[in-house]
């Protein structure tokens, strides 16, 4: 993140002009915002407010990053969270990124290079394919476009026994876990740089687009219904999925990735990189089966007495 002003009334990159004095609290607590810090703009929320004699001040904290850059700001550095000021935010970061890359001299072929992450972790911010009008969204994915993910036997085999502690045995992963979800990801960073002697911007790229994956489509897509109560008990306020869920329910996104992927526009050769890399990853998984995943799962009261996931 870039380095903010100090002096949040002289940063006029806000768009509410209104005299605090005489107006009523322009943010409220708890409200998800956008901010601008430096160049660029983020999601953050509103954790507390304060207003002064002539001024409003919201201590904000980005969402997604360490509660190390959480601050106090001016109400000229935030915006509503709006269609049209997300809009204005992919465009501004996305002419930040620009301007950086042009500024460092890098070349469109090496941009290209690293399109595999950045394309992936755009696809975690929800971007889609554009769709013409009258046509059904799912008639505009064909199978070429599917990212086909091979999943090791290993832990094809840790899938079903999932799927049987869960459904079948009433029994819940105990949580949080240790290691969790960031933790796995930091570990094949780790393991990467060791490997390859450096971190490539796209491996970073593709593990930040795994841990918004995950955090997104976690409540909607990867929990059992027998698992649906635990969800709601530990994740609260703004605690990531990410940072209490471990490989189980992760490697259960393996499973929906090729699906969820055909909604993003990306290029074929871009694809096939991005296949490679998730293909590597599980690899990874595998070889640290035990350290990762559990070997049983905890018997949760009420949990044997409800009926079935489908």
């Amino acid at each position: 993140m870039g380095s903010s002003a100090k002096d949040d009334s002289s940063t006029d990159n806000g768009d509410s002009n209104a005299d605090p004095s005489s107006e009523p609290v322009l943010f409220a607590e708890g409200e998800k915002v956008l901010a601008y810090h430096g160049p660029c703009i983020y999601e953050a929320k509103v954790q507390k407010v304060e207003v002064l004699t002539d001024d409003q001040r919201y201590f904000v904290h980005y969402l997604g990053w360490n509660k190390n850059w959480d601050e106090w700001v001016g109400g000229s550095r935030l915006l509503k969270f709006t269609d049209e000021n997300v809009q204005k935010q992919q465009e501004l970061n996305k002419k930040q990124g620009s301007d950086k890359n042009t500024k460092s001299g890098r070349s469109s072929h090496h941009k290209s290079k690293s399109s595999t992450g950045t394309e992936f972790f755009a696809a975690g911010r929800g971007k889609k394919r554009k769709v013409e009008p009258g046509i059904e969204e799912k008639d505009t994915i064909s199978d070429d476009k599917h990212v086909k993910i091979p999943i090791p036997p290993q832990l094809k085999k840790q899938l079903i026994d999932d799927w049987n502690f869960v459904t079948q045995l009433g029994k819940l992963v105990k949580l949080p876990r240790s290691p969790c979800v960031d933790d796995i990801l930091t570990k094949y960073l780790d393991y990467r740089s060791k490997k390859d002697g450096h971190i490539a911007d796209s491996i970073g790229e593709i593990l930040k687009g795994l841990r918004s994956y995950f955090d997104k489509s976690l409540p909607m897509l990867l929990l059992y219904n027998k698992e649906r109560q635990q969800y709601h008990e530990e994740i609260k306020d703004d605690i990531s999925p990410s940072t209490v869920y471990g490989a189980e329910h992760f490697l259960r996104l393996f499973v929906k990735l090729p699906e969820l992927l055909a909604y993003v526009n990306i290029e074929e050769e871009t694809l096939a990189k991005l296949q490679q890399k998730l293909t590597d990853f599980l690899k990874f998984m595998k070889s640290n089966q035990s350290t990762f995943f559990l070997s049983t799962y905890e018997v949760v009261a009420g949990n044997c007495k409800e009926e079935e996931d489908d």
